[in-house]
């Protein structure tokens, strides 16, 4: 696990930063546990564009994660580490005693023949992959891979490299520091990863090129002070015209690079300790 620079023979790869893929161990992922992936372009279902900048890109297999670890008391051992088109991060090949296998995101520093828990009540040993209720997890502890919901699956701090952190616990609920530094009230019902995600490198990868971003699936994005007036509120004007506007809008003139778009009255307000920054 590390990170590859190039030498600049050609001019996409002068400033191109990719991972060395040392970690993954297994190229072909289970046939079981994949299946068919169908792409949208960001179109909904009368076929119009809801999200702009998507479409193309290498044709993918969907991996079946097992985001709610619901095999509980059960010791798994991890046989691989493989790639993942769908997610930033590797998953983890896990194999339990009665032959069945599931893939769970991969956390930092977990490496194969290591084996994983998850208790269903109770506390397991703090290492790298085990789960358990936030109701046994250690103030202070690294976790990732967060129920909002008991038994629902984790849905937050999936991503390459995240993590978040248990601060405290009073009236059945757990006060968790989330990746973007917001406090959020989780109910210590709810079940979390210890760990950190791995390929904590990711942050630092560079494309090097347009073709690679279109591989990936998106495609350009176009500055609105370079359209026309009709299609975005910055268009228009004579030579290089400014936006116009006193801040920077979409084009359906909501507020962009800093307005807030958060509903105040939205219900889970009431369990937001801090705000992010």
């Amino acid at each position: 696990m590390g990170i590859k620079n190039f030498k600049p023979i050609l001019p996409s790869l002068r400033f191109k930063v990719n991972s060395d893929f040392s970690e993954i161990t297994k190229s072909k992922p289970e046939k079981k546990l994949t299946k068919t992936l169908h792409k949208s372009g960001g179109r909904n279902f009368s076929g119009v564009i809801t999200i702009r900048r998507r479409g193309g890109g290498h044709k993918r297999k969907y991996r079946i994660i097992d985001f709610k670890r619901d095999k509980f008391d059960v010791v798994g051992k991890v046989i691989a580490i493989e790639y993942d088109p769908n997610r930033t991060t590797r998953i983890a090949l896990i194999e339990y005693p009665d032959k069945e296998r599931r893939y769970i995101l991969w956390p930092d520093k977990l490496k194969v023949n290591d084996t994983v828990i998850s208790a269903k009540d109770g506390q397991v040993d703090i290492k790298p992959g085990n789960c358990m209720k936030l109701e046994y997890i250690p103030l202070g502890t690294i976790v990732h891979n967060i129920e909002l919901e008991p038994t629902k699956g984790g849905v937050l701090t999936r991503s390459a490299g995240s993590w978040a952190q248990v601060m405290a616990k009073e009236g059945g609920f757990a006060q968790i520091r989330l990746p973007s530094g917001e406090i959020r009230l989780v109910k210590t019902s709810c079940r979390a990863t210890v760990g950190q995600v791995g390929l904590v490198e990711h942050s630092s990868f560079i494309s090097g090129k347009a073709g690679r971003t279109r591989w990936l699936g998106r495609r350009p994005k176009v500055r609105g002070a370079a359209m026309n007036p009709i299609d975005h509120p910055h268009g228009g004007g004579e030579g290089k015209a400014g936006q116009g506007n006193p801040h920077p809008v979409t084009p359906w003139g909501k507020w962009t690079k800093g307005g807030k778009t958060r509903k105040p009255n939205k219900f889970s307000n009431r369990y937001i300790i801090k705000r992010r920054k």
